[in-house]
């Protein structure tokens, strides 16, 4: 009977390890779906990436043990994934960012947008942009990303937004954390 309760608390609470992260279910499984469907994989795990108080306040970008995560296959880092909110005219949209191994942005996508316009900034093509763009790189809506008409403020926030992670991207390699 006790090696019955093992064998099921067991694997129960290797998959909230593995997939927990703090996350709302839905949410949690749109993450998981973007980041098999991206690597051409299945059956992922990710870790935390933890940062001490200290260094995580200087950060542009905050990290905290939900929205900062390596994905692992069989044990193999593929790359890592960001989960955040932005703000747009009146209220927040999700997002999520993922890079590879080498730390290159190889896919970004708008999770949940709440407004009525500026939703154009869910398009593949214009967050194409972002893509192969690495700690070392700033991106800004004025000079080096193109603005969506319509959605000003929404291209300025999600840019402000990945300009501040590929910030704390490049402070998180100088630091070894990452």
């Amino acid at each position: 009977m006790r090696s019955m309760k093992i064998l099921f608390v067991l694997p129960l609470t290797a998959s909230f390890l593995l997939l927990g992260f703090g996350l709302p279910k839905k949410m949690e499984k749109k993450v998981v779906k973007v980041v098999e469907k991206t690597f051409e994989v299945s059956d992922t795990s990710f870790r935390s990436v933890l940062v001490n108080n200290d260094l995580n306040e200087k950060l542009p970008s905050k990290i905290t043990e939900d929205n900062f995560n390596g994905i692992y296959k069989d044990g193999n880092l593929l790359g890592y994934v960001f989960v955040d909110q932005a703000p747009s005219k009146t209220a927040k949209f999700d997002y999520l960012v993922i890079f590879n191994a080498k730390l290159e942005v190889i896919n970004s996508k708008v999770l949940v947008y709440r407004e009525e316009y500026g939703g154009e900034i869910g398009s593949k093509r214009w967050l194409k942009q972002f893509f192969g763009k690495t700690g070392n790189d700033r991106v800004d809506y004025e000079s080096n990303i193109d603005g969506i008409s319509g959605a000003t403020i929404s291209v300025r926030s999600m840019t402000t937004a990945m300009d501040n992670l590929l910030q704390t991207i490049g402070i998180l390699q100088e630091n070894k954390i990452i």
